[in-house]
Formats: C-alpha cells, structure tokens, sequence
C-alpha cells in the first residue's frame, strides 16, 4: 500500500529533483503539493511546481500556493544559487495546469482533519511557514500526521546562509521553531547529511544520456545549480538537498542519524534560525527530532537514477 504525503516546496532545482523523484515512486501517493516563499518569491514557486509536474507529465497534481512571506521576518530568497526563475538550466514552458483556488494553508488543514491519525506525513523542503500555520490555525491536525520529514538546519556542519544558519530554518525561523515544538515526529535532514551526498559529474550525464525530457531537463538544471556550492566550498560537486527526504521514505537504510533534543534560535540576529542539536544529551530534555547524519551517497544517486529513468 503506497503511503500518503504531502510536499511543501519552493522549487528551487534540488526541489524539483524531490518532486520528480516521488512522482517517480509508486510507494508513495503525493496528495498534492503546497508552494511556499523561499528561494524565489511565491508566484515563481507556484508556476515552478507546476512545471516539474507537467514535466513528468503529472498535470493531475494538485498545486496549492500558500505564504508569501515567513510570519514574523522579512523574505530573503536565493536567486543566487538558483538563478532568477529558481529554475534556471532547462528551458521550460510555461505552465497550462491550474494553480488550486484553495490557500496551502486552509487545503492542508482540511486535507488532514479528513485523514485517518497518523494516516499522512509531511515533506516540507523549503521554510516551514506553511506548515507552521496549519499548526497554528488548528492543532487537531498534529495527531493526523504520521511524520514530518524536512530538509533544514546543521548539527556539526556551520550554516549555508549565515554562520550558524541553514537556508530553510533561517528564512522564518519562528515557523521552525513552531513545528519543532508542535509534538509530532520529525525527522530533520540537516547539512550535514547533505553535504556528503555531492553529485558526480558523471552521474549528471547518466542523467542527460537518458535521452528523455525529465533526463535532460534535470542534467540541464543540476548543472547550472551545482555551480554555486562548487565556487562557495570548493566542493568537486553540488549537494543535492531536498531529494534525501523523498529518498528517506522510500530507503531509510541509506541514512543514519539518532534521536535528539533541537531547538531554534529565534532571538539573537547573529544566531538567528540556528538548529541546536543537543547530539550528547547535556541539556536532559526529551528528543523531538531524528537527526540524520550520515548518507549512502552511492545508493542515494543509483536511487534517483533508477526512479527518474522510468519518468
């Protein structure tokens, strides 16, 4: 039986990998994908989900466009990294599929006061300000959902936007800490299990070499993406984010983390949207979030190449 999710997204080309790999994944039964502000503004994260849908020829998809802003901060976006569309690589078409009339906020609690308990888990891959509201506006959804598996923060590993911050977390770090403290299980894929999954050159053209247009505008898009991290770390390759959530729910035996105690820094402007990972237990509070860690990166891009090879 294929398991119900959600993802929350703000595509962003590592994103867009995510969405392509579960619409690839019979395993997995996407309910319909939210759009939030983050690494482009709102309009751009609507049109580019429906995109990749149309992409995998998935018009069907339900696309349901939320939070224009976080709750508290003002946006800061990333076109630096993603390009000015947040898609920047392919040249793809406009979208024809609609965006849903309904809020991303008012589907997803709708969606989950319908659902059986703990009949749904949430894939949020950009902030979490969408999420935080569905929280806020009413809690009865918390039992509904099985899991919150996100793409956010760093343990060990430094943060990506400010010294100690991590893009999504940063962005509207009160969200996070909204959906940290809510009591339902997460499952946190920080930095540093992303940064040890970096992209082969050679993988990239295994995609291209597929010959198809999901291979060629995913090649077309990493490469263009994996510029950025290659000139700001020296890296031999991009990282590739936001698909270890898909990829977590479909082989959990790729990752390795443990459970611990995080908080959100939503006070000092120098630590602002940290993730403090009590990895050793010293502060004595319960854990609320499996930190993940450690990846097979090989099994992780054989993953990917094998699901986006039938698309």
């Amino acid at each position: 039986m294929s398991r119900p999710i959600i993802i929350d997204t703000d595509p962003g080309q590592d994103d867009a990998v995510a969405i392509l790999l579960a619409l690839a994944s019979p395993e997995l039964e996407l309910l319909g994908i939210t759009t939030v502000a983050g690494n482009v503004p709102l309009p751009l994260t609507a049109a580019n989900a429906r995109k990749v849908c149309e992409l995998a020829g998935r018009p069907d998809v339900k696309v349901f466009a939320g939070c224009a802003r976080p709750m508290l901060r003002p946006l800061h976006t990333a076109e630096s990294v993603h390009g000015r569309t947040g898609l920047d690589g392919p040249d793809l078409p406009d979208p024809t599929m609609p965006l849903q009339p309904q809020h991303a906020v008012d589907w997803l609690v709708d969606t989950l006061l319908a659902a059986e308990d703990g009949g749904v888990t949430l894939c949020p891959i950009g902030p979490l300000t969408n999420i935080a509201l569905a929280l806020i506006k009413d809690p009865a959804i918390a039992p509904k959902i099985r899991e919150i598996v996100l793409m956010g923060g760093a343990a060990f590993e430094g943060g990506n936007t400010t010294p100690a911050a991590e893009f999504n977390i940063y962005v509207d770090p009160h969200a996070a800490h909204v959906v940290f403290t809510s009591g339902v299980p997460v499952t946190m894929v920080p930095l540093d299990c992303t940064h040890k999954a970096l992209m082969p050159r050679a993988w990239i053209e295994e995609l291209r070499a597929l010959g198809t247009p999901v291979g060629r505008a995913t090649a077309a898009m990493l490469s263009f993406y994996e510029r950025y991290d290659q000139a700001k770390y020296g890296m031999h390759g991009g990282p590739l984010h936001d698909p270890c959530v898909i990829a977590y729910l479909l082989a959990p035996g790729l990752f390795g983390g443990k459970d611990c105690p995080v908080a959100i820094e939503t006070a000092s402007e120098t630590t602002m949207g940290m993730t403090v990972v009590d990895w050793w237990g010293t502060t004595g509070h319960p854990p609320n979030a499996r930190v993940l860690t450690d990846i097979d990166a090989d099994g992780f891009f054989g993953l990917i190449l094998e699901r986006l090879s039938a698309l």
